[in-house]
């Protein structure tokens, strides 16, 4: 798959044409400020955490991999992990018919964006399919089923995959193995198993044990620590460990930055695999500022570890989430909103990976002009242009509410979406920066009837 990007030189000399046909009423509206100004957002993530020596990974929906979804994917990450793609129940829902799609789309997107993939997961208790869970297998059976499977799906991405999570939640809270269908028909050794059969199918991939709630030091990511330690006892091939990182707000382990290090000290490289962090909705200022600080905190304890190697949130963007429909009444987890604008959080981020200190802009430096030229008795070409004076922008959301029915049907220089009156206008991946003293345009197609009044448009 190719990149969706399209070209900035294009979309710009769009914006030009439209501005000279503008030669209507216009409005402006007074900045109101939704996340924090910095210096850091001008420096991708992967950028910034390539001069700490750090994978910046992302999770993402191979479906979603285009528009303003697909250019933050490529620009701000230089690691995806497939969030379902390669989970045995997506990639074989029948036994021996095997459905690859989306897995090679999200391969082949993080080819084209000079990306690394981390393949999720080889061996897990849960999306399993129903014929594999269903069935009634001898401990024979079932070995043999296991490595088929890792032979084929590891072997599939042989050369193109930088990790594997091979093994997936093997342990209970307690730090007892938790009962599955691989521990109850295998044994323990079913880890050691998977980790030998994987190596074998795809030799430089590196190879890691993931869970959750083993951040901090407990009886969870003590078992963790025991097993690696076994394993690599045994020789058996183990390159690292995942830390989920599923985090509540305002509870990030004091003992993460000890954890990673003991991990460390084993010999294994860490990465923290799922990051996300939920607060109870609503949010507001204070538990997204909160959030900012637990984003850094978990960052800088990944930045303090020569060996945490990849730092990977579980999903950039709240519509991208899980969390809402897992935990009902807590969300908005990742660094950007559902309209993939950087909340506090991004820059918590950035700020650990050395990207600088946020400053917000001060009240009324930067206003948005909406403008309306070219009408016509069915339809209208619209503008908007953001300007700066005493301030400046790393990313832009323009708001605003329609009074007359007016529908949006194409824009260009900004990803738009309509539902209702309400209208969000989000930047595209290049032009998100507006100078101190500069501005930036982008343009619609409208459809209206009656009237066409001219919105007040708030700034975000």
């Amino acid at each position: 798959m190719r990149s969706s990007r399209t070209s900035p030189s294009r979309t710009r000399s769009a914006g030009t044409w439209l501005t000279a046909l503008v030669t209507g009423a216009t409005a402006a509206a007074t900045l109101l400020v939704a996340a924090p100004v910095s210096h850091a957002a001008d420096t991708p993530l992967r950028d910034l955490g390539t001069a700490k020596g750090k994978v910046i990974g992302t999770a993402v929906t191979g479906s979603k991999l285009t528009g303003t979804y697909g250019d933050v994917a490529g620009a701000q990450f230089n690691s995806l992990t497939p969030g379902n793609a390669m989970k045995w129940g997506s990639v074989e829902p029948t036994q021996g018919t095997f459905n690859w799609a989306e897995a090679d789309q999200i391969v082949a997107f993080a080819q084209a964006h000079n990306q690394q993939v981390r393949g999720h997961t080889l061996v897990w208790h849960s999306q399993n399919p129903s014929w594999l869970t269903n069935g009634s297998w001898t401990s024979a059976q079932l070995s043999t089923l296991l490595q088929n499977h890792i032979n084929t799906e590891a072997g599939r991405y042989k050369g193109r995959i930088a990790a594997w999570d091979v093994v997936n939640e093997p342990f209970n809270e307690d730090g007892t193995y938790r009962s599955t269908l691989w521990y109850n028909g295998l044994g323990t050794d079913y880890i050691a198993n998977a980790l030998t059969w994987a190596r074998a199918a795809d030799p430089a991939a590196k190879l890691y044990v993931n869970d959750y709630n083993v951040e901090g030091v407990n009886a969870k990511s003590t078992a963790l620590y025991n097993l690696v330690k076994s394993l690599k006892e045994r020789g058996v091939p183990i390159d690292g460990v995942g830390l989920q990182a599923h985090l509540i707000l305002g509870q990030v382990p004091s003992t993460f930055q000890q954890n990673i290090q003991r991990f460390a000290d084993l010999g294994v490289d860490v990465a923290i695999t799922e990051l996300d962090i939920r607060m109870a909705l609503p949010a507001d200022s204070a538990k997204l500022a909160q959030q900012k600080a637990d984003y850094k905190a978990v960052t800088a304890a990944c930045v303090a570890v020569a060996r945490c190697v990849n730092l990977t949130v579980w999903g950039f963007a709240d519509s991208d989430s899980w969390v809402d429909s897992t935990f009902p009444g807590y969300g908005a987890a990742t660094p950007y909103d559902a309209n993939y604008a950087p909340k506090p959080a991004y820059y918590g981020i950035a700020e650990a990976l050395g990207g600088g200190t946020t400053t917000p802009p001060p009240t009324g430096a930067c206003t948005a002009t909406y403008s309306v030229g070219s009408q016509w008795s069915t339809g209208f070409t619209g503008n908007v242009t953001i300007s700066c004076s005493g301030a400046s922008l790393s990313s832009w959301k323009a708001t605003w509410t329609y009074g007359a029915g007016q529908q949006i049907t194409q824009a260009w220089n900004a990803t738009c979406t309509q539902s209702g009156t309400a209208v969000t206008c989000a930047n595209a991946s290049y032009n998100g920066t507006v100078p101190d003293g500069g501005s930036v345009s982008f343009g619609f197609n409208a459809n209206w009837s009656g009237s066409n009044p001219v919105p007040t448009v708030t700034l975000g």
